[in-house]
């Protein structure tokens, strides 16, 4: 990934743990969880070379609220200017097709594929969903395995099925409690 000079940060808390936002002049462009989450950008996020702390930041203000109002059940949309520019073309083709599920609703790695014009690219674009810079916003949560299962979550299949459950999207799998981390 390569990632805007001008990037700035906040923290946040969420009822599934701390995150890390991130925004560049052009929109937000991160939303990590703190804890527990692959593909972190960890050297810019804590460090000598670590992105500036900016919490008066319109975005990033912006984003802290829409998220409290996301997980107290009052947002299903997130109105944010994104900047999905640290990914390669494809990775951001599937991070903008993500954008299109609904709030409630699941898709398939295999039906994204296809909607993608790429049905025999399943891998590839699983691979790009689990890259998703901006976790939540960008609702890679809504990707199901085959049949509905499941599966496949950078910040871990406990905060995934907690935050299907809270928008009340259909899968199939075990549904554990998630601890604040």
């Amino acid at each position: 990934m390569h990632f805007h000079p001008l990037t700035v940060q906040a923290h946040a808390s969420t009822p599934l743990g701390a995150v890390r936002l991130t925004a560049t002049p052009k929109g937000l462009s991160g939303l990590w969880f703190a804890q527990g989450e692959r593909h972190i950008p960890a050297p810019f996020l804590d460090g000598p070379n670590a992105w500036p702390q900016d919490n008066a930041h319109p975005v990033l203000q912006a984003a802290v609220a829409q998220l409290q109002e996301y997980f107290g059940a009052g947002r299903t949309v997130f109105d944010l200017p994104l900047d999905l520019s640290a990914g390669t073309p494809f990775q951001q083709s599937v991070w903008l097709a993500l954008q299109g599920i609904a709030h409630g609703q699941t898709t398939s790695y295999g039906a994204l594929s296809t909607h993608l014009g790429r049905p025999t690219a399943v891998r590839a674009v699983a691979g790009a969903i689990g890259r998703n810079p901006i976790s939540v916003i960008v609702p890679c949560h809504r990707v199901l395995g085959r049949n509905g299962h499941l599966t496949g979550y950078a910040a871990g299949l406990e905060r995934k099925a907690w935050l299907l459950q809270s928008e009340g999207a259909p899968f199939l799998g075990p549904v554990h409690q998630c601890q604040a981390g």
